[in-house]
């Protein structure tokens, strides 16, 4: 049975990780101070330290939260076609956190960057959701699996990014109807 205290230390954990969350979305990571932090979560500054040790620390836990996240949603897959789950891509564009990604992304190019690693860890398991859900079988002859897991992973970051940047062009249904029709039957 979980203390008093260790619930206070955990919901002090996920406020802050939730304020570093949607901080890093909207100013990206270097532009963020533990001061927004603390402002956002109602947590005191020094908590952030003691919890994360640094702001890589914390950064090291949002992309973890946020990988859980994506993983937790495949999960919930079950052998759903892939074609089907396109919905769920569109659903997941949407949400505000995803622009977390677009942003993170901006800084993770940078080859002397400290997020670098850990957005290459959050690709990657994005990478192997959707290559779990793919039956090799389904795909065209020459196809190389992993190849289009890139591509279709690469795509739907792509209409993020475009999508954020004029969501008044974009129209995400119309996109999604439009992958589906490009995606074999049997996806």
């Amino acid at each position: 049975m979980a203390t008093m205290r260790t619930e206070r230390t955990r919901e002090s954990r996920r406020l802050l990780v939730t304020a570093a969350v949607e901080l890093f979305a909207e100013k990206g990571y270097r532009q963020t101070s533990f001061m927004d932090i603390a402002e956002r979560s109602g947590i005191s500054r020094g908590s952030i330290p003691w919890h994360f040790g640094n702001k890589l620390g914390l950064l090291e836990a949002v992309v973890e939260n946020q990988l859980q996240a994506v993983l937790a949603d495949f999960a919930t897959l079950d052998g759903e076609p892939l074609a089907g789950s396109l919905d769920r891509l569109v659903d997941f564009i949407r949400l505000p956190a995803t622009r977390l990604f677009i942003t993170l992304l901006a800084e993770a190019v940078e080859v002397d960057s400290p997020i670098r690693e850990h957005f290459a860890r959050l690709h990657q398991a994005l990478r192997q959701g959707v290559r779990s859900a793919i039956p090799i079988t389904a795909l065209p002859p020459g196809v190389d699996p992993d190849a289009f897991v890139v591509l279709l992973v690469g795509a739907v970051m792509g209409v993020n990014a475009q999508w954020r940047v004029d969501p008044k062009s974009i129209d995400l249904d119309a996109v999604r109807s439009t992958l589906r029709a490009l995606l074999p039957t049997e996806l």
